[in-house]
């Protein structure tokens, strides 16, 4: 006879453990309801371009409603910069305070190493891929009759530059930093002829025997003009001196402990009270994203004709960017992590789409937080230490476009480039994208750099004013891709030592720890309530001595599992 027992599980009607299957409209409604910001961004950048393209059909719009277009997108670049400083400040200060001076060196060291490779890679990419196709036709500079009016031909040498990057990164007035940068300035100056010589001569004319007085004077002709350089301050923030003080800050303050508690804790509260901010400014993001698209399309003029002129320069820029972002980075991050690089993506797609629409990797720095930590689970130390300089040192889009607008400008010009140029292209394209400040169109300035480190003329740089801002986009969510993956990357190697910064966190004893009984066989620890059948060991000095000592057992007392103590435990239960 079979027995049927029913068990109940709990007070009330029983209720099946297996959920009912949702419908298929519910589970779209649910993916919507949580992905409602990424949702609402896409849609303002399709209905930004599709409007934008829609107003190019009118007749040419008044520059007061071009103006009012692009208004919103305006008011949103402002929020998103607004918040660069106090988020840059509190990211940094609030990460290196929960680390070790060990950790926070092998987290930067390790980003140091992936952001320098990868902006390698891409300014190589970009140079292999226009050698390859060539879209440098001589008959350009005829056809957009450019002449070099927008951008000033001045000599900008790269020693300078590099000691300008120096002199940011120690800033000798914070305050100043916020808002301005220091620049070495080139201006030529005329000489005035150099005077050698000089003497009076006097001559008897012959015809009515007058004297004819004279001065002769022998001048040297030398350089008419000479170069004077001056240190002088150029508008924006300092965001690599801001950086360095900061980390510098932070490092200090992590290596003073409980002292310095109360200061973590305000950053700390600082921080979280930007990201909410942030997650404010995000809903209105899509319309601000879709007003800047939307403005620049409509303002744009000849565009069919600036198409079919640099519209191979085009293709081979965004072929590059798209090759670095959709192979070389993922491969890099999957050859590390050994995770799918397209699920990481997945969880940074609201910051791609905001980068696209700002062109600002500063400006998209708090959509990449956002991103990160909510999405990805990254956690919080490295994402306030890794991205704040990626932003500003990691510019893999930048490093790509600029090789490849060099090389260009050679190809139109009819000069062919020797390996030392294209290998000196490369590497200054590399060193002039980490000083590019990130900010829109900061490309076209250190654009000189490359120029006149290969000897190239500068008022070439003119012709690419006009596809600027597309591929500035372009690029500049390329530059937060690499960021992003960057710090999934240096998550990945520290988890690790984020474990044993956080098992020392926790564990902070009142008193030294007692000392800890030799293993035996057989045997795990006092059995509970048996407390005289062992003896408390004195303190060692040294290893050896602790295993050098043994325990003292009453007599009697054995190992569990021996067959004395067995015979002990039956009689007691007798």
């Amino acid at each position: 006879m079979t027995h049927h027992v029913e068990l109940a599980m709990g007070e009330g009607p029983h209720r099946s453990l297996d959920p009912l299957p949702k419908p298929c409209l519910a589970k779209r409604c649910g993916w919507l309801t949580r992905n409602l910001l990424l949702t609402l961004t896409v849609l303002g950048v399709i209905l930004g371009a599709m409007f934008g393209g829609l107003l190019r059909l009118l007749p040419p719009l008044d520059e007061d409603l071009l103006v009012l277009l692009s208004f919103p997108g305006d008011i949103l670049m402002r929020m998103l910069k607004m918040l660069i400083l106090p988020l840059v400040i509190s990211s940094l200060i609030s990460g290196l305070a929960g680390l070790d001076a060990k950790a926070s060196g092998h987290m930067g060291t390790r980003a140091m190493v992936y952001y320098m490779s990868t902006t390698v890679l891409a300014a190589v990419l970009g140079v292999i891929l226009v050698l390859s196709i060539h879209p440098g036709n001589p008959k350009l500079r005829t056809a957009t009759g450019a002449t070099g009016t927008a951008v000033r031909s001045e000599d900008v040498s790269s020693l300078d530059a590099f000691l300008d990057l120096i002199r940011n990164l120690f800033p000798e007035n914070l305050v100043q930093a916020c808002f301005q940068q220091v620049q070495t300035v080139s201006q030529k100056v005329p000489v005035p002829p150099q005077v050698v010589r000089q003497e009076n001569v006097t001559r008897l004319l012959p015809g009515n025997l007058s004297l004819l007085n004279a001065t002769v004077t022998e001048i040297s002709l030398g350089p008419s003009t000479t170069t004077h350089k001056r240190l002088e301050f150029k508008a924006g923030m300092n965001v690599l001196g801001l950086i360095g003080f900061f980390i510098a800050f932070g490092v200090a303050m992590g290596q003073m402990g409980e002292q310095a508690k109360p200061m973590a804790d305000f950053f700390n509260i600082l921080n979280e009270i930007i990201m909410q901010l942030v997650s404010m400014i995000m809903w209105y993001s899509p319309f601000g994203i879709a007003s800047l698209i939307c403005g620049k399309l409509a303002g744009l003029q000849d565009l069919g004709l600036v198409a079919r002129q640099l519209g191979m320069y085009m293709v081979t820029v965004a072929l590059g960017l798209l090759l670095h972002g959709a192979l070389v980075l993922p491969l890099i991050f999957f050859g590390v992590t050994r995770q799918n690089p397209f699920a990481f993506y997945a969880g940074i797609f609201q910051a791609w789409l905001t980068a696209l629409g700002t062109a600002s990797s500063a400006g998209t720095l708090p959509v990449t937080f956002r991103c990160l930590e909510e999405n990805l689970g990254v956690d919080r130390r490295v994402t306030r230490l890794v991205l704040p300089i990626g932003a500003t040192v990691n510019m893999d889009g930048t490093a790509l476009y600029e090789a490849v607008a060099a090389v260009f400008i050679a190809q139109m010009n009819g000069i062919a480039l020797d390996g030392g140029q294209i290998a000196t292209i490369s590497m200054t394209a590399t060193l002039a994208s980490v000083g590019a400040a990130s900010i829109p169109s900061a490309g076209l300035v250190t654009m000189l750099l490359i120029l006149t480190a290969v000897g190239l003329p500068t008022q070439d740089i003119s012709l690419l004013i006009a596809v600027d801002w597309l591929l500035d986009r372009l690029r500049t969510s390329i530059n937060v891709v690499g960021d992003s993956f960057g710090a999934g990357i240096v998550y990945h190697l520290s988890r690790a030592e984020l474990a044993a910064v956080d098992a020392r966190a926790k564990g902070h004893p009142p008193e030294p720890p007692s000392p800890k009984l030799p293993p035996l066989p057989n045997h795990q620890g006092p059995p509970e309530g048996a407390g005289t059948g062992y003896t408390a060991l004195p303190a060692a000095d040294s290893e050896e001595e602790e295993q050098a000592e043994t325990p003292s057992w009453e007599p009697g007392a054995e190992a569990e599992g021996s067959p004395g103590s067995d015979q002990e435990e039956k009689e007691e239960e007798e």
